[in-house]
Protein backbone atom coordinates (compact mmCIF):
# COMPACT_ATOMS: atom_id res chain seq x y z
CA UNK A 1 0.00 0.00 0.00
CA UNK A 2 1.55 3.28 -1.14
CA UNK A 3 1.76 6.37 1.06
CA UNK A 4 2.16 10.12 0.66
CA UNK A 5 5.10 11.44 2.68
CA UNK A 6 5.97 15.03 3.53
CA UNK A 7 9.46 15.73 4.84
CA UNK A 8 9.73 19.35 5.94
CA UNK A 9 12.09 21.72 7.72
CA UNK A 10 13.47 25.21 7.66
CA UNK A 11 16.02 25.93 4.94
CA UNK A 12 19.47 24.33 5.06
CA UNK A 13 18.43 21.13 6.83
CA UNK A 14 19.48 18.78 4.02
CA UNK A 15 16.12 17.98 2.41
CA UNK A 16 17.51 17.78 -1.13
CA UNK A 17 20.44 15.68 0.10
CA UNK A 18 18.01 13.31 1.77
CA UNK A 19 15.86 13.10 -1.38
CA UNK A 20 18.91 12.26 -3.51
CA UNK A 21 19.98 9.62 -0.97
CA UNK A 22 16.52 8.02 -1.10
CA UNK A 23 16.72 7.97 -4.90
CA UNK A 24 20.11 6.25 -4.66
CA UNK A 25 18.73 3.68 -2.20
CA UNK A 26 15.85 2.78 -4.52
CA UNK A 27 18.14 2.53 -7.54
CA UNK A 28 20.62 0.35 -5.66
CA UNK A 29 17.78 -2.13 -5.34
CA UNK A 30 17.07 -1.87 -9.08
CA UNK A 31 13.90 0.12 -8.56
CA UNK A 32 12.89 3.13 -10.65
CA UNK A 33 12.34 6.61 -9.27
CA UNK A 34 10.83 9.69 -10.84
CA UNK A 35 12.52 12.86 -9.61
CA UNK A 36 10.41 16.01 -9.90
CA UNK A 37 11.04 19.68 -9.23
CA UNK A 38 9.03 22.86 -9.82
CA UNK A 39 10.15 24.86 -12.85
CA UNK A 40 10.09 28.03 -10.73
CA UNK A 41 13.13 26.84 -8.73
CA UNK A 42 16.05 27.16 -11.11
CA UNK A 43 18.85 27.80 -8.58
CA UNK A 44 20.71 24.66 -9.69
CA UNK A 45 19.66 25.06 -13.32
CA UNK A 46 16.48 24.05 -15.12
CA UNK A 47 15.29 20.59 -14.22
CA UNK A 48 17.92 19.92 -11.53
CA UNK A 49 17.76 18.89 -7.90
CA UNK A 50 20.98 19.85 -6.17
CA UNK A 51 22.37 19.58 -2.68
CA UNK A 52 24.70 22.09 -1.07
CA UNK A 53 27.05 19.10 -0.68
CA UNK A 54 27.64 19.24 -4.43
CA UNK A 55 25.53 16.34 -5.67
CA UNK A 56 22.84 16.90 -8.27
CA UNK A 57 20.46 14.97 -10.49
CA UNK A 58 18.22 15.75 -13.44
CA UNK A 59 14.53 15.97 -12.60
CA UNK A 60 11.26 16.32 -14.44
CA UNK A 61 10.03 19.91 -14.17
CA UNK A 62 6.44 20.88 -13.59
CA UNK A 63 4.59 24.18 -13.47
CA UNK A 64 1.71 25.21 -11.24
CA UNK A 65 -0.79 24.54 -14.02
CA UNK A 66 0.40 20.95 -14.66
CA UNK A 67 -1.90 18.05 -13.86
CA UNK A 68 0.48 15.87 -11.84
CA UNK A 69 -1.59 12.71 -12.23
CA UNK A 70 -1.39 13.06 -16.00
CA UNK A 71 2.31 13.97 -15.93
CA UNK A 72 3.29 11.09 -13.63
CA UNK A 73 1.17 8.49 -15.43
CA UNK A 74 2.65 9.54 -18.77
CA UNK A 75 6.10 8.79 -17.32
CA UNK A 76 4.82 5.57 -15.74
CA UNK A 77 3.56 4.28 -19.09
CA UNK A 78 7.03 4.90 -20.58
CA UNK A 79 8.83 3.07 -17.77
CA UNK A 80 8.01 1.53 -14.43
CA UNK A 81 8.02 3.99 -11.49
CA UNK A 82 8.44 2.58 -7.99
CA UNK A 83 8.48 5.94 -6.23
CA UNK A 84 8.01 9.65 -7.00
CA UNK A 85 10.44 11.99 -5.22
CA UNK A 86 9.40 15.63 -5.36
CA UNK A 87 11.63 18.51 -4.21
CA UNK A 88 10.53 22.02 -3.16
CA UNK A 89 6.99 20.79 -2.41
CA UNK A 90 6.01 24.14 -0.91
CA UNK A 91 5.53 25.35 -4.50
CA UNK A 92 2.78 22.82 -5.20
CA UNK A 93 -0.73 24.17 -5.54
CA UNK A 94 -3.45 22.83 -3.27
CA UNK A 95 -4.96 21.04 -6.27
CA UNK A 96 -1.60 19.42 -7.12
CA UNK A 97 -1.32 18.00 -3.59
CA UNK A 98 -4.74 16.39 -4.05
CA UNK A 99 -3.54 15.07 -7.41
CA UNK A 100 -0.62 13.43 -5.61
CA UNK A 101 -3.10 11.70 -3.29
CA UNK A 102 -4.69 10.21 -6.41
CA UNK A 103 -1.30 8.94 -7.59
CA UNK A 104 -0.89 7.24 -4.20
CA UNK A 105 -4.46 6.05 -3.54
CA UNK A 106 -5.58 5.07 -7.03
CA UNK A 107 -2.34 4.11 -8.77
CA UNK A 108 -0.48 2.75 -5.71
CA UNK A 109 2.71 4.72 -6.37
CA UNK A 110 4.46 6.09 -3.26
CA UNK A 111 5.11 9.84 -3.35
CA UNK A 112 7.74 11.50 -1.15
CA UNK A 113 7.58 15.30 -0.99
CA UNK A 114 10.30 17.50 0.49
CA UNK A 115 9.84 21.18 1.30
CA UNK A 116 9.50 23.96 3.82
CA UNK A 117 6.36 24.67 5.85
CA UNK A 118 6.33 28.43 6.04
CA UNK A 119 7.47 31.39 4.03
CA UNK A 120 9.79 34.16 5.24
CA UNK A 121 6.82 35.98 6.80
CA UNK A 122 5.62 33.07 8.92
CA UNK A 123 2.71 32.08 6.67
CA UNK A 124 2.17 28.55 5.45
CA UNK A 125 2.77 27.87 1.79
CA UNK A 126 -0.52 26.57 0.30
CA UNK A 127 1.05 23.30 -0.87
CA UNK A 128 2.73 22.71 2.47
CA UNK A 129 -0.48 23.41 4.40
CA UNK A 130 -2.38 20.76 2.44
CA UNK A 131 0.50 18.28 2.71
CA UNK A 132 0.57 18.78 6.49
CA UNK A 133 -3.17 18.07 6.54
CA UNK A 134 -3.36 15.02 4.23
CA UNK A 135 0.04 13.30 4.08
CA UNK A 136 0.10 9.77 5.47
CA UNK A 137 3.50 10.31 7.06
CA UNK A 138 5.14 13.53 8.25
CA UNK A 139 8.87 13.77 8.91
CA UNK A 140 10.54 16.84 10.35
CA UNK A 141 14.20 17.34 9.51
CA UNK A 142 16.04 19.50 11.96
CA UNK A 143 18.58 22.26 11.53
CA UNK A 144 19.82 24.82 14.02
CA UNK A 145 19.71 28.56 14.58
CA UNK A 146 22.91 30.49 15.25
CA UNK A 147 21.98 30.32 18.96
CA UNK A 148 21.98 26.50 18.91
CA UNK A 149 18.21 26.04 19.21
CA UNK A 150 16.15 24.21 16.60
CA UNK A 151 15.54 26.42 13.56
CA UNK A 152 11.90 26.39 12.48
CA UNK A 153 11.76 29.62 10.46
CA UNK A 154 13.40 30.94 7.29
CA UNK A 155 14.35 34.61 7.52
CA UNK A 156 14.69 36.46 4.20
CA UNK A 157 17.47 39.04 4.19
CA UNK A 158 18.49 41.78 1.78
CA UNK A 159 21.99 42.28 0.33
CA UNK A 160 23.06 43.98 3.61
CA UNK A 161 21.83 41.16 5.85
CA UNK A 162 18.74 43.06 7.06
CA UNK A 163 15.43 41.25 7.51
CA UNK A 164 12.97 41.64 4.65
CA UNK A 165 9.66 42.23 6.40
CA UNK A 166 7.26 42.29 3.45
CA UNK A 167 7.11 41.22 -0.17
CA UNK A 168 6.16 38.35 -2.42
CA UNK A 169 5.67 34.96 -0.81
CA UNK A 170 7.98 33.35 -3.35
CA UNK A 171 11.49 34.71 -3.79
CA UNK A 172 13.89 32.03 -5.00
CA UNK A 173 17.23 32.07 -3.28
CA UNK A 174 19.73 30.22 -1.17
CA UNK A 175 22.11 31.12 1.62
CA UNK A 176 22.53 34.60 0.14
CA UNK A 177 18.82 35.39 0.70
CA UNK A 178 17.71 33.19 3.60
CA UNK A 179 18.86 32.34 7.11
CA UNK A 180 17.40 29.49 9.14
CA UNK A 181 16.61 30.56 12.67
CA UNK A 182 14.54 29.74 15.73
CA UNK A 183 11.19 31.44 16.18
CA UNK A 184 12.61 33.77 18.87
CA UNK A 185 15.33 35.14 16.61
CA UNK A 186 12.98 35.29 13.63
CA UNK A 187 10.49 37.35 15.67
CA UNK A 188 13.30 39.60 16.89
CA UNK A 189 14.52 40.21 13.33
CA UNK A 190 10.96 40.82 12.10
CA UNK A 191 10.18 43.23 14.96
CA UNK A 192 7.41 41.02 16.39
CA UNK A 193 6.84 40.98 20.13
Amino acid sequence: MASLYFTYSAMNAGKSTSLLQVAHNYEEREQQVLLMTPAIDNRAGQGKIASRLGIARDALQFTQDCDLVELILKQYHQRRIDCVLLDEAQFLTEQQVWQLTTVVDTHNIPVMCYGIRTDAFGDAFPGSAVLLAVADKLVEMKTICHCGRKATMSLRVDEHGNAVKMGQQIAIGGNDRYISCCRTHWKEAMGIR
